[in-house]
């Protein structure tokens, strides 16, 4: 129950402190001291939920980020290029005639 006191060390503390603080006194001090360890514990119980809650949420919150990057490194996959077209090149750099450097330029 106490883990290493026993018995006899039980009734040496509870003796000690009916000496010291006195008969009148202890009853007081028992439920004061049973308020406090109530307290503490309801205390320390709603800080571990509230970790407890804060860890979940931000579990969440690392799972939404982790999809969003995702999402954005799907999109930004490199688009491959359009096959070139097949057929005749086009017939206005056919038309264009050629002249020699240094030739003079002849209305057409």
């Amino acid at each position: 129950m106490f883990g290493s006191i026993g018995m006899p060390e039980l009734i040496l503390i509870f003796v000690v402190a009916l000496l010291v603080f006195g008969p009148k006194k202890l009853p007081e001090l028992g439920k004061s001291l049973g308020r406090g360890l109530a307290e503490f514990k309801k205390a320390s119980e709603d800080l571990k939920k509230t970790i407890e809650d804060e860890i979940e949420q931000g579990k969440k919150e690392a799972a939404d980020v982790k999809e969003q990057v995702g999402e954005v490194r799907r999109s930004l996959q490199p688009v491959p290029p359009p096959p070139p077209a097949a057929g005749p090149a086009p017939a206005a750099e056919a038309s264009v005639p050629r002249t020699e450097p240094g030739a003079p330029i002849r209305p057409a």
